[in-house]
């Protein structure tokens, strides 16, 4: 009892302290007792009562990372990948280029911001590395497109073979010739001197390229002399022969007839002697090219009516067509090659007989290139009535619509169109998928509804070919459905598209 008069004693003393020092209360009630006016809903709720919702304030989300495109994620594994990844990317962009059947002319072609990019970035891979794989893949990716800038890295390479891997000295040879460095010359022929065995067809081969900027007659005799004078195997021999040919001298026929004359000579360096005097072109080395035409090797004999694509006059007219009636079908093969090379018209009622009856595809195939080449009313008449006949194979009728586009196409632009979309309403496709290819590298105003169509409704390679039509033929007014791609998820319609707009200004 004592006990709870003490703790009531407490209680008593405790209120009377807050009521006299509201203060001590929390500010809510303190305010209250103060001020009795106050509305009820200002005081705290008791614990018996629902929960007040707190306000919720939304935390600012961070604006999504742009997702990196695909150069830039090929530059990021340049610069910090393995040496593998590194090599796997570079075999990745050789391949594209070889789908893609791009190729430049010496001097490299000029790209967009990211390509040099690219390139800047692997030149500086180049210039530290010597693995083999990373090395010869540079060079060769550079080489594809004839794109200078790595001469330097090259020739030091050839300076330095012993010390690098065999591959990579053969690629810095490769590379040098097809982008014909004339100051790789001495190297070479030291190469050859010294018959370093891994390397003297190759540097052979490079050699007569690099005479393409200078000192062609000096490296033909240097080849000539090499020739008569060493003991050397026939392969090698055959390179001698091929390169003689690239280097465009006249000082090589001499040799070169001496070998397509022999019939002892065997039959591979007689054919190569004979297309290098083709390469060459000069009238000297023509009687010995209208001499092969009847030997009695067929090989030897269609390698002859084969080189006779540069030369004029009645005599070359004359075995050309005389070559159309021949039993081996290369020698048709090739007399189709040279009428196309020569634009002779005097073969057309033979082309145009092969083109329908040859047994051999290949034959049918060059005989309609050979009527596209010519052009005149004659072949493109002809071209049409392949064209039109649906009973002709799908081969017949593609190589043909490709001719017309190339003789005139905004002429036949819309004859390809209909047949376009016949093909595909009878599901034909190779025929439809061959016209597309066509209808992707013309140019004609024709096709700008038919490439909104593709834009609009099409799939992946028809949205492709769409891009392409657009490139070729300047169809900005299509600039909006290009940025859709642009901004789409498929990265390569994306990055071509891209390329499109920026070649245009309109990125």
């Amino acid at each position: 009892m004592k006990k709870c008069g003490i703790l009531k004693l407490l209680v008593i003393k405790t209120l009377t302290v807050l009521f006299t020092f509201p203060f001590l209360l929390c500010p809510v009630f303190a305010e209250a007792l103060e001020n009795p006016e106050l509305p009820a809903e200002v005081l705290p709720e008791t614990a018996t009562d629902t929960p007040a919702e707190t306000p919720q304030t939304e935390t600012p989300q961070a604006a999504p990372k742009p997702e990196k495109t695909l150069e830039e994620q090929r530059l990021e594994l340049i610069r910090y990948g393995t040496e593998n990844e590194i090599a796997g990317l570079i075999k990745t962009l050789r391949g594209e280029l070889q789908s893609t059947g791009r190729q430049a002319e010496p001097g490299g072609e000029p790209g967009v911001q990211e390509d040099t990019l690219l390139d800047d970035e692997l030149k500086r891979i180049a210039g530290i590395t010597r693995n083999r794989s990373i090395l010869s893949g540079i060079f060769g990716y550079f080489g594809d497109r004839k794109k200078e800038g790595l001469e330097e890295r090259a020739l030091r390479v050839l300076e330095e073979r012993d010390n690098e891997a065999n591959e990579s000295v053969l690629a810095a040879m490769d590379y040098l010739g097809k982008c014909s460095v004339a100051l790789a010359s001495d190297l070479l022929r030291e190469i050859i001197d010294g018959a370093e065995t891994a390397f003297l067809g190759p540097a052979i081969r490079a050699l007569g390229h690099t005479a393409l900027k200078g000192g062609a007659d000096e490296t033909a005799e240097y080849l000539v002399e090499y020739y008569e004078n060493n003991e050397i195997g026939d392969e090698s021999r055959r390179e001698i022969i091929a390169a003689l040919g690239e280097t465009r001298s006249a000082r090589g026929i001499p040799l070169l007839s001496d070998i397509v004359d022999n019939s002892d000579e065997r039959t591979p360096l007689r054919m190569a002697a004979l297309d290098s005097l083709a390469k060459i072109g000069d009238d000297e080395g023509l009687p010995a090219i209208l001499k092969a035409v009847g030997a009695s090797d067929p090989n030897v004999r269609s390698a002859a009516v084969g080189a006779l694509g540069p030369f004029s006059g009645e005599k070359a007219d004359a075995a050309v067509i005389e070559a159309f009636r021949d039993s081996y079908y290369r020698t048709r093969l090739a007399a189709a090659r040279s009428a196309r090379e020569r634009k002779l018209t005097g073969a057309i009622p033979f082309l145009r007989y092969r083109s329908e009856h040859d047994e051999v595809p290949q034959v049918r195939d060059e005989a309609i290139k050979a009527l596209g080449a010519i052009g005149n009313a004659e072949s493109e008449a002809i071209l049409e009535e392949l064209f039109r006949e649906r009973k002709n194979s799908a081969a017949v009728r593609i190589t043909a619509g490709e001719m017309l586009i190339a003789v005139n196409s905004e002429k036949h632009a819309e004859k390809l169109l209909i047949e376009l979309d016949a093909a595909k309403a009878a599901n034909q496709n190779v025929l439809y998928n061959g016209f597309l290819r066509i209808l992707g590298r013309a140019k004609s105003g024709k096709l700008e509804a038919l490439a909104r169509r593709f834009f609009e409704s099409g799939g992946i390679e028809e949205k492709s070919y769409a891009v392409d039509i657009c490139s070729n033929n300047e169809f900005t007014a299509l600039a909006d459905e290009l940025r859709k791609l642009a901004e789409g998820k498929n990265l390569g319609l994306s990055r071509r598209a891209k390329k499109v707009l920026e070649k245009w200004g309109l990125q």
